[in-house]
């Protein structure tokens, strides 16, 4: 028992840089207290003693801020960061080295009995008020930002964001067999690339704005596989006929590429545009064959 509280206590100073020492820890850190509560009254519940066990759940609630029902299986070195108003429901089970911060919600999308709640599988890392709803997995390594909702499986080591969900990053399968390994190695990877506070990355790309600058650079690469095909033709047939297409005014198209380059800035970008000069990716107006 006590090297377990000593592994709980060590991937607190893992995991918050705020941590001094032991009495501080184990004395105001609620998600510790909420943690080995929950431990009791898992016990108890497990005995059939559960209207103790959602008793003791209860007062740990009215304590701490924090509501994990006492049949939800919670793993090793488990770590909620702040934790005011996180919701482990009953059937969630939680793996080793998982990291909740406040405002969590590990709930069900359905009244039947049985498995009604998600897995988180090692090492996931879920954002502030981020919501995972319903009984699917989401795999090791995986991290859901802040105020997502997720509805839906997560592939190991995926980043997912928005409203629904959406994957923004995710690995190589080479990468996510990877991440099935022994805690120490598991630790030297986090030290390696860096631990990502709250689920966010630095350069999480937004979604919306991703497809706005992908679709773009798809109708320049049409643009331009055109202009070849009319090049072409004009060799061919002396006769082609040249025509214009409509102007296309930079005007028009301002505001769209000033979203998608504040969202999205391409490689080149040095410094960030001022408002008031004028937009640098300018749609020149092109003559065609057509």
């Amino acid at each position: 028992m006590f090297q377990r509280l000593r592994e709980d206590i060590n991937s607190v100073f893992t995991r918050d840089p705020a941590a001094r020492n032991f009495l501080e820890v184990l004395t105001n850190y609620p998600g510790l207290h909420a943690l080995l509560i929950h431990r009791l009254a898992h016990w108890l519940w497990q005995k059939n003693l559960k209207w103790l066990a959602r008793s003791l759940s209860t007062f740990s609630r009215w304590l701490t801020g924090i509501e994990i029902h006492p049949g939800a299986v919670i793993g090793r070195r488990f770590f909620i960061d702040h934790g005011m108003g996180v919701v482990i429901g009953e059937t969630a089970e939680v793996g080793d080295d998982v990291t909740l911060y406040q405002g969590v919600t590990l709930g069900g999308t359905s009244w039947n009995k049985g498995k009604r709640h998600p897995t988180l599988e090692d090492g996931v890392i879920v954002g502030a008020g981020a919501k995972i709803l319903g009984p699917f997995s989401v795999g090791a390594g995986a991290k859901i930002g802040s105020n997502a909702v997720v509805t839906k499986e997560v592939p190991a080591g995926a980043t997912v964001v928005g409203i629904p969900g959406k994957v923004v990053q995710r690995l190589d399968p080479d990468q996510a067999e990877e991440l099935d390994i022994d805690p120490a190695r598991r630790e030297a990877m986090q030290e390696k690339f860096g631990f990502d506070a709250y689920g966010i990355s630095q350069d999480m790309p937004d979604p919306v704005a991703r497809s706005i600058q992908a679709m773009l650079d798809h109708m320049h690469a049409v643009d331009e596989r055109i202009e070849r095909m009319c090049t072409t033709l004009r060799k061919v047939d002396a006769s082609y006929r040249e025509g214009q297409l409509p102007e296309l005014r930079d005007e028009d198209f301002a505001d769209i590429l000033a979203d998608v380059d504040s969202c999205c800035p391409p490689p080149d970008h040095d410094a960030p545009r001022q408002a008031d000069e004028p937009s640098q990716r300018s749609v020149e107006p092109r003559r065609r064959n057509g």
